[in-house]
């Protein structure tokens, strides 16, 4: 459970206690430490079967692992949600009439949208088309 640098650091730190504190009162104070111990762990069990018995039978079948926030790493999840990309809307081929009209043809993006000018250049004094619901 513990790796050899942080025994280390407990034995440290229990000298140093063991010195700060002394030994007359070091052994009351050891016990005190084992009775946290034992009722930390005491109610660490008990709040355990508290929820197996208030999930009931469901509460075997949970996989545990699946709910690690460990297992999440930000990054993957960020680049899963960059690379889905939303469905684009069907566009609507144009018809031979708006071809040969020229550049000047439109097409309708969807129900309730503005249309979208091709890519010609605007004649002298017309203006830009404005779409109010925009910004």
């Amino acid at each position: 459970m513990f790796n050899g640098i942080t025994i280390e650091k407990l034995l440290l730190i229990g000298l140093i206690a063991g010195m700060i504190i002394g030994p007359q009162r070091l052994p009351r104070y050891a016990a005190a430490l084992g009775q946290f111990v034992r009722r930390a762990r005491d109610f660490a069990r008990s709040a355990g079967s508290r929820v197996k018995e208030e999930m009931g039978e469901d509460f075997d079948d949970v996989d545990w692992r699946t709910l690690d926030p460990r297992q999440y790493d930000p990054r993957r999840i960020i680049r899963e949600a960059l690379l889905d990309d939303p469905p684009t809307p069907p566009v609507k081929p144009q018809s031979a009439s708006m071809a040969a009209a020229g550049g000047a043809a439109t097409s309708t993006v969807a129900a309730g949208q503005t249309a979208t000018r091709a890519t010609s250049p605007l004649a002298v004094g017309e203006l830009p088309p404005f779409d109010a619901e925009a910004t």
